[in-house]
């Protein structure tokens, strides 16, 4: 079975426990890194064509307009094709309570039934959001596994990232452990 992990992150400023700070690399990134480490697979980073900033407070207000008015913003690239891989694993991070803009339209470009999907959030203290309701209603025909919601600030402990690589084991195994 032959595994991608698609994901989208953001580095620069970020949320994080309360506050703002600047990450070098997105926690959403650093969660896909470990699920190709555990089951293996092909990363394929889903970013938008106007790339998104890096400040804080004008990533905010780019995010809510674009949740506000369902925008879906075009993508830079797209991978070859799907046909290839039975298990997508697709990471985001939490905004607005739901999946990213560029994932909705990473989603809305493809055919996925028959595809096993595993959804992986990352947040910093909504969960999951409506993420997978949104992953079951866009993608029909798919097996919507079980997700993980990983809290991002815990991305750099031992104890997040063995639940991260025992949850991707279990999805790949073919035997989700759930949340």
């Amino acid at each position: 079975m032959a595994n991608l992990i698609v994901y989208f992150s953001h580095a620069g400023q970020n949320w994080v426990n309360g506050q703002v700070v600047t990450l070098e690399k997105g926690n959403t990134l650093r969660a896909a890194e470990i699920i190709r480490d555990t089951v293996g697979g092909e990363l394929f980073e889903v970013r938008a064509k106007e790339p998104y900033p890096a400040d804080y407070q004008a990533l905010v207000a780019r995010t809510k307009e674009e949740f506000e008015k369902g925008l879906r913003p075009e993508l830079a690239a797209w991978p070859d094709g799907l046909e290839k891989y039975d298990l997508l694993f697709i990471g985001y991070p939490n905004w607005w309570n739901t999946m990213p803009g560029p994932m909705f339209t990473f989603l809305n470009r493809y055919d996925l039934a028959g595809k096993k999907l595993a959804p992986f959030c990352t947040n910093e203290g909504g969960s999951m959001g409506m993420g997978e309701r949104e992953m079951s209603r866009l993608c029909r025909g798919a097996e919507v596994l079980p997700g993980i919601a990983v809290h991002g600030a815990d991305i750099g402990t031992e104890k997040e990232q063995s639940r991260i690589a025992a949850w991707a084991r279990s999805i790949a195994e073919g035997a989700p452990t759930g949340k």
